[in-house]
């Protein structure tokens, strides 16, 4: 009898390979390969006719899309509806939609949108003076944290020469970001006056400028800080409140012209992780606040070409959230932007793995594997030799190939 088996695909890639092996011509590789990925997809708060219009034209196409009870008969006047069928299905349903009323256009257009985005697999950044290309293959941001206070590493590099020094180690252990922060942002900690934050950053900043290869970012909230730090020769700003705890930021960012990475965050570091921390919805709340953080990069004059998101692990999240981030990272994709992903030594591991952030070093290769393989373009980690090859490990399972 013939032989028989399960087949999971992870990637196109493993159904292109299955193809191969069966031997189907190229055309029919093409043609079939959207037939064999499933995309399912989540609408909110669709009006019920239009749900059921939803629902028989997936139908009709040999999917399913999974509508409220009450939607049948219009005795309800919303519904969720949640989509399911293969990339092809999918891409028929927007042709459909496309010559329908109530608002469908509009949605034709969108999931069209989101195809796009869902397919693509890579990125280039743009600074003054280089390109940074992101995906497949991930690459490794190095944490440089100048500090007196960081929850993992606050003293070690407080003094100007010791982050030097440990800036340039990043660089031989293979970094290929080195993100320089002057405040800490761990939870219960204060606001750093600007002043201060300017006299750690800037000194390290303007000498590894010399001395790098590699492009520097500076971890910063305030715009006096990301703007004095480009001048000193940052190529990237990362601000963990995606631009808005400063109201000059967003400006600034755009008239820099540099890559921008906005994080999500809830609250502020002081009280984040203070008070009920539930979500209505984790992932789509994410998302939610990213789109709205982009649209708002881009009116002030950020390329949106050159704006990563981050998820946010541990600012505002428990330990269960941090974990259900990781599972559905490729949710993200939603926002057709390259993935930061900062899981280095943070308390969710150590609630599983328990120990000081020192000793989180297992854990954290376990959450970079995770973010890796779930489809993360950047890890930011302290310690980058190790995480290098786990990055590696993970990247070869997720079937990439060198850029």
């Amino acid at each position: 009898m013939w032989r028989m088996q399960y087949c999971h695909f992870n990637h196109p890639g493993e159904i292109e390979a299955a193809f191969r092996k069966i031997g189907v011509h190229p055309y029919g590789t093409r043609a079939m390969a959207t037939k064999a990925e499933t995309v399912p997809v989540y609408l909110e708060g669709v009006p019920c006719n239009v749900g059921n219009i939803l629902k028989q034209e997936m139908l009709s196409l040999g999917g399913d899309a999974a509508v409220s009870r009450g939607t049948v008969d219009c005795s309800r006047e919303r519904t969720d509806v949640l989509l399911m069928g293969t990339r092809k299905q999918v891409e028929a349903l927007a042709a459909k939609l496309a010559v329908q009323p109530f608002g469908l256009r509009t949605l034709s257009e969108r999931l069209k949108t989101l195809l796009g985005r869902i397919a693509r697999d890579r990125f280039v950044l743009k600074t003054p003076e280089r390109e940074i290309p992101l995906g497949p293959e991930p690459r490794v941001m190095g944490v440089l944290n100048v500090t007196p206070d960081s929850f993992s590493d606050g003293g070690l590099y407080e003094k100007a020469d010791d982050a030097i020094r440990r800036g340039l180690r990043l660089e031989e252990e293979g970094a290929d970001i080195v993100d320089v922060g002057g405040e800490s942002t761990r939870p219960g900690s204060d606001p750093v006056p600007v002043d201060e934050e300017m006299r750690r950053v800037l000194p390290v900043i303007r000498e590894l400028k010399k001395r790098l290869s590699v492009p520097l970012s500076v971890d910063t909230s305030k715009a006096a800080v990301a703007r004095a730090a480009v001048e000193e020769g940052a190529e990237i700003i990362n601000d963990i409140s995606a631009l808005t705890f400063d109201p000059a930021m967003a400006e600034t960012a755009g008239r820099a012209g540099v890559p921008v990475v906005l994080m999500h965050i809830r609250g502020v570091p002081k009280t984040m992780q203070q008070g009920d921390l539930t979500y209505g919805a984790l992932m789509m709340d994410i998302i939610g606040f990213l789109e709205e953080r982009i649209a708002a990069a881009r009116a002030a004059g950020v390329n949106e070409e050159n704006i990563v998101v981050d998820p946010g692990l541990g600012f505002g999240k428990t330990a269960e959230d941090n974990l259900a981030i990781l599972g559905h990272l490729k949710e993200l994709k939603t926002l057709g932007r390259p993935v930061l992903v900062g899981p280095s030594r943070k308390g969710f591991i150590g609630k599983i793995t328990g120990g000081e952030p020192s000793g989180r070093l297992a854990g954290t290769a376990a959450a970079v594997a995770a973010a890796v393989l779930n489809g993360a373009h950047l890890v930011r980690v302290h310690d980058v030799a190790f995480m290098k090859q786990v990055v590696a490990v993970a990247a070869a399972l997720r079937g990439d190939e060198k850029p």
